[in-house]
């Protein structure tokens, strides 16, 4: 049994809703599984998000309220708590990690993985090679048949940082279908979800980049309301923190 979590960094119904009639494996999973919103924590900052999700911990608790924190890049060694890999690894089980972005470059558990442009892809031909390399790294993982496996796909947010409200987001959107599509036939029980959601720069509730970058404007920014769809889980999953959880329990 694989229980298999597919983070996708940003992704956001505002996109997936209206456009599931180009999106074919998220529509497949939602019409098999359940989904609803899932909403960050009161700063929708990734690093602080993704730390929540996979240590059950609230940031107060794991402190990992952003990338960078007094000067310093955040590394894993700062961050003082037990990830679900750490628990489950400790027990026996075969877990891996793959470019989990709660610190940069993102973070991988049990498996060797160079992510693109340290895990910040900006231009499309970055966004590409981070898909297929995630791609791969997994199937690769996943045709091993782990107990687990946690992997991120980030580019979604770039892409939306600089392309929010242009038709060329909802392509890439589809190409990360595809991915997913790729992924799931391996995934006995499956958790879809994105660390927050997306909006215009204006109305975001955080500006986690200024409006104007070497690599042109800022045209969104990050929304609370984050996305959550799974297959074959019991669990109630309410919070980012019931991510970890969910998994402990499923696994």
């Amino acid at each position: 049994m694989t229980l298999l979590v597919i983070g996708i960094d940003a992704a956001t119904w505002k996109i997936i809703e209206p456009n599931l009639y180009k999106l074919g494996n998220i529509r497949k999973l939602m019409d098999e599984g359940k989904y609803k919103t899932l909403p960050s924590d009161k700063r929708p900052i990734s690093a602080s998000a993704w730390c929540s999700i996979f240590s059950g911990k609230l940031p107060e608790e794991h402190e990992n309220t952003d990338f960078v924190i007094d000067g310093e890049l955040q590394t894993r060694e700062k961050i003082k708590v037990d990830f679900i890999w750490d628990v489950l690894d400790r027990k026996g089980y075969d877990v891996k990690a793959l470019n989990i972005p709660f610190v940069i470059p993102p973070y991988n558990f049990n498996c060797a993985f160079e992510p693109v442009g340290y895990g910040l892809p900006e231009t499309p031909e970055e966004w590409e090679e981070e898909l297929n390399k995630v791609t791969e790294k997994s199937l690769d993982i996943l045709s091993k048949k782990p107990d687990l496996l946690c992997v991120a796909y980030t580019l979604l947010d770039r892409v939306q940082h600089f392309h929010w409200g242009e038709d060329v987001v909802v392509n890439w959107y589809e190409k990360v279908d595809k991915a997913v599509g790729n992924l799931i036939p391996y995934g006995d029980k499956i958790i879809i979800l994105s660390d927050h959601g997306f909006c215009n720069r204006e109305e975001a509730e955080v500006q986690t980049l200024p409006e104007k970058t070497p690599r042109g404007e800022i045209k969104g920014d990050h929304h609370r309301d984050g996305i959550l769809i799974t297959k074959n889980i019991g669990f109630e999953i309410n919070s980012l923190q019931d991510v970890y959880f969910a998994i402990k329990k499923e696994i």
